[in-house]
């Protein structure tokens, strides 16, 4: 399982799991974030909740955070990544100087 940490402004709002057999995806808000009044949800996609949410591709919203064209090209070649991983590519390149409020740190390895 890889896992990413969801930050909205620098503040950890939850985490994004690739799970494997079959692959999945799930975003999780952590409780402290959840209970705040004061965050916003991360998305309107993404509305505050206990509950985690799950998908079989990775989210639309996430997807939205990746570069496209030739600066996708330019990052899978520095970065070695195959183009078809989209999550590799969030975790390596979200992490800072994203547009907006969230930033997507790499939180563990696979194991």
């Amino acid at each position: 399982m890889l896992k990413a940490g969801v930050y909205y402004n620098g503040m950890l709002a939850g985490y994004l799991e690739k799970r494997k057999d079959p692959i999945s995806y799930q975003f999780t808000y952590t409780e402290e974030y959840y209970s705040d009044p004061g965050t916003p949800a991360i998305s309107l996609s993404f509305p505050k909740s206990k509950q985690p949410y799950r998908s079989s591709v990775l989210f639309p919203f996430f997807c939205g955070l990746l570069a496209e064209g030739i600066n996708k090209d330019i990052q899978c070649m520095l970065l070695k990544i195959d183009e078809a991983d989209d999550f590799t590519r969030l975790i390596k390149t979200a992490g800072e100087d994203t547009i907006g409020a969230i930033t997507v740190k790499e939180e563990t390895t696979e194991r």
